[in-house]
């Protein structure tokens, strides 16, 4: 599951925006699971539109994850994704890789994506982490020795 912290309004867009791609999903794919119209939606990710709780919580259910609102202290936007990793998680050998972990792909990317805050890496060097993990998830007995 993938979880966007939100404080103030004006970063609803990019976050909403971030999501649908971490799972790499269309605006009108999302606008059709969640009952919603495709300018409704791109207005959002815009930062145009005041949408409500219901149709938040139809969104979030349409990208596979959870509404939750909180008040409290503004929290830090994460940082954008690295070209090469937005790059990566469009490809259907991403999407082979994260059913083989069992795993939803914003969890994955967002794993990834802490990786490329210690170290810089390209689209190469992503797949050898992804390829690493899935290894790693096929043959559990070899962990740990």
């Amino acid at each position: 599951m993938c979880s966007v912290k939100i404080s103030p309004v004006d970063t609803l867009g990019p976050a909403l925006r971030g999501l649908r791609q971490a799972v790499g999903r269309t605006v009108a794919s999302v606008a059709a699971d969640a009952g919603l119209s495709v300018p409704y939606i791109a207005n959002l990710e815009n930062g145009r539109g005041n949408p409500t709780l219901a149709a938040l919580a139809r969104l979030a259910d349409a990208l596979g994850t959870e509404l939750h609102v909180s008040f409290g202290p503004p929290a830090a936007s994460p940082p954008p994704l690295p070209p090469s990793l937005a790059r990566l998680r469009r490809t259907e050998r991403f999407r082979r890789a994260v059913a083989l972990l069992d795993a939803e792909p914003g969890e994955v990317i967002a794993a990834l994506a802490a990786i490329g805050q210690v170290v810089e890496a390209g689209e190469q060097d992503w797949w050898r982490v992804l390829d690493a993990l899935v290894l790693i998830a096929r043959h559990p007995a070899e962990r740990g020795r």
